[in-house]
């Protein structure tokens, strides 16, 4: 299957609709902690007077991070697969997946071998940036934050409205990383 494929699906009432919910909140929340973290430090460039060309690498740092990071990274591949994976953890609650739904809405566990690799490497990966960033002098490190708060926002965006039209639609996003072997959904 494609990775932008719906598919229609059962209504999501009740307890599966609450529990789905609290997975896409969770990773929400995540997002949300950077975003409230990040401003203030994406902000600062903006408050000191920066020379033309850095005011221009700003912008375009900006404009790059929505596209490549809000919308290629989060709206086209991230978010859907999130929803798809919280929509499934409220069909087939498990405890453990209940306790662990930020990590499993994020693919690191229960999911297919490659997934698991890609969602993996993928947080490391991050986890190493954000400590490279850390590091760098104002306005660099203001610069960075400006686009990762503008790609977070992004998908933080992406990800309610992904969920919120699935839930009223009907219609959700398809994913092929959950193994075929789980059990029948709980009615």
């Amino acid at each position: 299957m494609k990775r932008h494929e719906y598919r229609d699906s059962e209504p999501v009432r009740g307890m599966a609709l609450a529990l789905s919910a609290f997975g896409v909140l969770c990773v929400c929340g995540l997002l949300a902690q950077a975003v409230v973290r990040l401003t203030p430090l994406a902000l600062e460039p903006l408050t000191a007077e920066l020379p033309l060309w850095q005011l221009g690498l700003y912008v375009a740092w900006v404009v790059f991070n929505a596209y490549a990071e809000g919308y290629r990274a989060f709206q086209l591949r991230f978010c859907p697969r999130v929803v798809s994976r919280a929509l499934y953890l409220g069909r087939h609650p498990r405890a453990l997946w209940l306790i662990l739904a930020l990590p499993f809405c994020m693919s690191l566990f229960h999911s297919t071998r490659r997934q698991k690799i890609v969602s993996w490497t993928f947080v490391i990966v991050i986890v190493l940036v954000v400590i490279a960033v850390r590091s760098l002098p104002q306005p660099w490190r203001g610069i960075i934050d400006g686009g990762v708060v503008i790609g977070l926002g992004w998908g933080i965006l992406s990800l309610l409205v992904i969920y919120v039209r699935a839930v009223v639609s009907g219609r959700e996003p398809v994913t092929v990383d959950i193994p075929l072997s789980d059990p029948e959904p709980v009615t």
